[in-house]
């Protein structure tokens, strides 16, 4: 019924889960492009020759386990007691501070990786990207307007597919933050199960509705700026092509007569 639904809004932990993923989601994102896009770029422009290698370094994460990636951060992280006397002590209390645990950022942002490179990839691979950056450069613009103003607009596509797909998997994450002692909105829709069957399926929905909801409005936002308006300059401009198209036509045609 729809009692679950309803109650379960107010259930002790389902907003600050829910938030703390969303939080996390967001900034995997963010990191996550920060270090692709230039990375690829790059490559694309000037190293080709590694592009094999930075695939192969990206596909990574879904070889290897994500208990084997969590055993090698614990295995870090139990450094925090010897360096109690060094800088670094900050830094670890920083990653594993309860209320935004950047440690879940940087392991989710490895994790992302195959999901971003094979989006972006796909859409350096539909552009002339030399030529744009090349017509870019000889029109004055440095090249980190280059990359904000004229590459990224081209791959906008690319990166909210990449990005979705990188929050999504941020929501669905499991392992990792039950290892780590953390409670996002995964590990608490598992820890309910036991006690409330009926919500922990509604909290499932409800992750369920808010990935497609926030899917649809990306792709209705990215279809919305990629489609060109058609304004009555175009109209006359289409007009005039056809009249000039249809002229052509029948001057070939008296030609060959």
């Amino acid at each position: 019924s729809l009692d679950a639904y309803t109650q379960g809004l107010g259930t002790e932990g389902l907003t600050t889960s829910l938030m703390l993923s969303v939080r996390l989601g967001l900034a995997t994102i963010v990191c996550g492009l920060l270090l692709m896009v230039p990375t690829l770029v790059a490559v694309a422009l000037y190293l080709p020759g590694l592009r094999r290698t930075v695939e192969i370094l990206c596909m990574m994460p879904l070889v290897v386990p994500p208990i084997a990636l969590v055993a090698g951060v614990t295995t870090v992280l139990s450094w925090e007691q010897d360096l109690a006397d060094t800088p670094f002590y900050m830094t670890f209390q920083m990653l594993r501070d309860e209320n935004f645990p950047l440690v879940l950022v940087l392991v989710y942002t490895v994790m992302s990786l195959p999901f971003l490179y094979r989006s972006l990839d796909a859409g350096l691979r539909a552009v002339d990207l030399r030529t744009l950056v090349e017509a870019a450069r000889s029109l004055g613009a440095s090249r980190l307007q280059t990359l904000w103003q004229v590459i990224v607009p081209n791959l906008r596509t690319a990166v909210v597919g990449g990005a979705v797909l990188s929050l999504a998997m941020v929501l669905g994450e499991y392992t990792v933050a039950s290892v780590l002692s953390y409670r996002p909105f995964s590990v608490w829709m598992v820890e309910i199960k036991d006690s409330e069957a009926q919500l922990s399926v509604a909290a499932a929905m409800l992750s369920l509705l808010i990935t497609w909801g926030l899917l649809l409005l990306l792709t209705t936002l990215v279809g919305g700026r990629g489609r060109r308006r058609r304004t009555p300059v175009d109209s006359g401009r289409d007009d005039r092509e056809s009249l000039d198209n249809r002229e052509s036509r029948d001057n070939r045609k008296k030609t060959v007569s």
